[in-house]
């Protein structure tokens, strides 16, 4: 719903308004609100596992104990959910994500080179 808000906003500008929203996105160099919220997310996630926010890391997630790690070392187990309203939360919606990264990106010593690795 909020990418909706963007894309009304887009449409109001000057040389915009018979655009396609992925085309004025991409010309102005912008992500979409749900890429955005996606990276911050994971940049948040990573700053738990580095111990450099709260609530600590461990209340959350469990790094997986499984022996397959395709990616990276650091996966993150996914809980087993039956509610589709529990899908949307903080601690859901970063486990698939984080678990796509590159070892690269996992193994970043700061929050800044994180970023940078991350795209």
């Amino acid at each position: 719903m909020i990418d909706k808000v963007q894309r009304r906003f887009i449409k109001m500008l000057p040389g915009f308004n018979n655009k396609k929203y992925e085309e004025v996105l991409e010309k102005l160099k912008l992500n979409t609100l749900e890429e955005r919220r996606n990276r911050a997310d994971v940049i948040f996630l990573f700053k738990m596992y580095k111990g450099l926010t709260q609530p600590p890391f461990e209340s959350m997630f469990q790094l997986t104990r499984s022996g397959r790690t395709r990616g990276h070392t650091l996966k993150l187990a996914e809980h087993c959910n039956k509610r589709d309203i529990r899908l949307h939360f903080f601690a859901e919606r970063a486990i698939n994500i984080w678990n796509s990264l590159d070892q690269k990106v996992v193994d970043s010593d700061s929050v800044e080179v994180f970023k940078r690795r991350l795209h």
